[in-house]
C-alpha cells in the first residue's frame, strides 16, 4: 500500500516535512515556527549526522512523517535518540500507517548504532500513550515501577 511505504527523508523532502509538522502543529494549536523557517532548519538538521526523518507515502504528498534527534550518551557507544516528531494525517490514522513510520524510525536508529529512545508524550493524549505501550515503549525505568518524568525549562531568546 503506498500510503505506507516508508523511507529516509533527504534535503528534498524539506518542504513536504515543514507542511506536515505546520499541520500538526495546528492540529493541536501548538505555536510553530512558518514553513519556509521549518523547511530550513530541517535542511540544516538532516545535512549532519544528528537527526534523521521518515516519511510514509508518495513524495508529492506523505500521508505521515517522524522528526528524529540523536546525541551521544554516556550509557552507550551508540547515540541516543528522541523522537522529536510522529505525525498522521488525521483521514489516514488507524491504517498502520504509524506504526510503519515507528517501524522504520527504530531500524533506522538500530542501524546507526542506537541505544535507546525516548519519546516526550503529553499525559492527557491517552491514544499517543497507547500507541507507544502497544510498541513497547514504557514510561518507567527498567526494573522499577517509579514513573519517569520530564522537566523542561524555556529560556528567554534573544530580541
Amino acid at each position: 500500500m503506498e500510503k505506507r511505504r516508508t523511507y529516509v527523508a533527504t534535503a528534498e523532502h524539506c518542504a513536504q516535512l515543514a507542511k506536515l509538522q505546520a499541520d500538526f502543529n495546528a492540529e493541536f494549536g501548538s505555536p510553530c515556527p512558518t514553513e519556509q523557517i521549518l523547511a530550513r532548519r530541517l535542511r540544516g538538521m538532516l545535512a549532519g549526522p544528528h537527526c534523521y526523518a521518515v516519511l510514509a507515502g508518495p513524495a508529492s504528498e506523505p500521508s505521515g512523517h517522524a522528526i528524529v534527534t540523536l546525541r551521544p550518551t554516556i550509557y552507550s557507544d551508540g547515540p541516543l535518540a528522541v523522537l522529536d516528531e510522529l505525525y498522521v494525517r488525521p483521514p489516514l490514522r488507524g491504517q498502520g500507517i504509524g506504526g510503519a513510520i515507528l517501524d522504520h524510525v527504530l531500524r533506522q536508529l538500530a542501524e546507526r548504532g542506537g541505544s535507546e529512545m525516548h519519546i516526550n508524550v503529553d499525559e492527557d493524549d491517552a491514544q499517543a500513550r497507547r500507541f507507544y505501550e502497544d510498541r513497547g515503549f514504557v514510561n518507567h525505568e527498567p526494573g522499577s515501577e517509579w514513573r519517569m518524568l520530564l522537566y523542561l525549562q524555556e529560556l528567554p531568546t534573544g530580541p
